[in-house]
């Protein structure tokens, strides 16, 4: 919708709202919402508005097949890779034989030569995402794009410009990513691929920087790596963003507890501060961890306010840990046993699309919702939203993008309230946060800023 002609008052009529779906009398509640100039100005029982066609005034109706739609925060990738989609329709010469971790690091590898000679395919692969995501509801987003000596800027340079396309329906976070060793193994200084992460640190359009530590030769050498993300942040105003503890090992160090050494230690120094989010994405060694472990995580980070989000990513990290033993374990974090038994802040994403290290799978975030109800065996009420807060609210603050006192002081933090940003998703066959999360309805409507941005329905003839 261009941006010239969307209207500043917009009503949003006969929906419901998590965490309000029913009355006092048992009786369903249905709402309406006026937003005005792009925020949420007023929320009542239906009915209360009349319908309007006076100039620059737009209604839309929550109702279909005489339900009720429910109205959420719109959906957010915490963790998404643009530059790395859909690469095996891209190359169809780069086949999967084991489908473990060393074969995906070398496909991807190889897919990365053709890059720098092919930005336009990472502008067409990224521009699909990016739609994609939009059309299932998703108005926020962390993308990773590559760099280092094999690709140059060609990913940095195409993320810039789909931000900048795209800044009308969604709001595209680029976040530099060194996927390779910021070090070689010959070498206490690091190297080439850590200049030009420096770099492109500096840019104008990025606003996160992130890294892989545990690609480094040695366990030094990654906790070097976090430690030099970590104060490229500072120096740039980022936020950061690691890939960290990515194994299924229990005789492998938690670099988690040196992570937050280090944000301690910096925050009390003054060289880090609450605004400057830190998101930890797949983390699956913490899976091993004992309730005493947990217990420890839990107060280091109340203990020192400090501002980290785990990410779970269900689809990838099932499809890659445990590989190799019989029966082969499978390894993700628990998002809705976190949360509701050691009050830890996490979220879930859906991270790659179609690529080697995730070749299953859609660019929806509400398709990870029943994924998770069978994976960690809950379908309660309490649970289902965790699972829908993990991908709204909670991804959003992983990213940097929410408020924490809204997730701190409210105990149903998904409440539409006044002033809010009107960025949501409709979703026209649900009635209930639990129905969103065991069923989620194909019919989406994608609100951004008060706009309409995608419609997306079911066809019947």
């Amino acid at each position: 919708m261009d941006e010239n002609s969307s209207p500043s008052k917009f009503l949003i009529r006969r929906i419901t709202l998590p965490g309000l779906e029913r009355n006092d009398d048992g009786t369903r509640a249905v709402y309406d919402v006026l937003c005005l100039n792009g925020k949420v100005h007023r929320i009542q029982q239906s009915s209360k508005f009349p319908d309007t066609n006076e100039p620059g005034f737009s209604n839309i109706d929550g109702t279909l097949l005489e339900t009720a739609g429910l109205l959420i925060p719109g959906l957010c990738h915490a963790h998404i890779h643009l530059d790395k989609c859909f690469l095996l329709d891209e190359y169809s010469d780069l086949k999967i034989v084991s489908g473990d971790f060393r074969e995906a690091l070398a496909m991807t590898a190889e897919a990365k030569t053709r890059f720098a000679k092919d930005e336009a395919s990472i502008l067409r692969r990224g521009r699909q995402l990016i739609m994609q995501s939009v059309q299932c509801g998703v108005t926020s987003m962390r993308a990773h794009v590559e760099i280092d000596i094999t690709t140059g800027f060609a990913c940095v340079n195409a993320g810039v410009r789909l931000r900048e396309e795209f800044q009308q329906q969604c709001d595209v976070q680029i976040a530099v990513f060194a996927q390779d060793p910021l070090y070689t193994s010959d070498s206490e200084q690091p190297g080439e691929n850590y200049d030009l992460l420096s770099l492109a640190a500096a840019l104008d359009g990025v606003e996160a920087i992130g890294s892989a530590p545990y690609v480094e030769p040695n366990i030094a050498m990654a906790k070097e790596n976090i430690r030099l993300v970590l104060d490229l942040a500072w120096k740039h105003t980022l936020v950061a963003d690691f890939h960290l503890d990515y194994n299924f090992d229990s005789s492998s160090e938690p670099l988690i507890w040196y992570l937050l050494q280090e944000l301690e230690t910096r925050m009390k120094g003054g060289t880090w501060k609450q605004e400057l989010h830190v998101c930890v994405g797949h983390a699956t060694r913490l899976a091993l961890f004992s309730r005493e472990e947990w217990a420890k995580y839990k107060r280091v980070v109340d203990e020192h306010n400090l501002p980290i989000t785990l990410v779970g990513l269900p689809q990838s990290d099932l499809y890659m840990m445990g590989r190799g033993t019989d029966p082969s374990p499978r390894s993700t974090l628990n998002v809705t046993h976190l949360a509701r038994e050691h009050n830890v802040r996490i979220a879930m994403t859906v991270n790659n699309v179609q690529n080697a290290f995730t070749p299953q799978g859609s660019v929806d975030p509400l398709s990870l919702c029943p994924l998770g109800v069978a994976v960690f065996q809950s379908a309660t009420k309490a649970d289902s939203q965790v699972l829908l807060e993990s991908v709204t609210n909670t991804a959003r603050r992983a990213i940097g993008r929410q408020q924490d006192s809204r997730l701190s002081k409210e105990s149903r933090p998904m409440i539409v309230r006044v002033g809010d940003v009107a960025d949501f998703v409709l979703l026209h066959n649900n009635d209930s946060t639990q129905s969103a999360v065991l069923n989620p309805s194909y019919d989406r409507t994608t609100i951004k800023g008060g706009r309409i941005v995608s419609v997306r329905r079911t066809i019947l003839e």
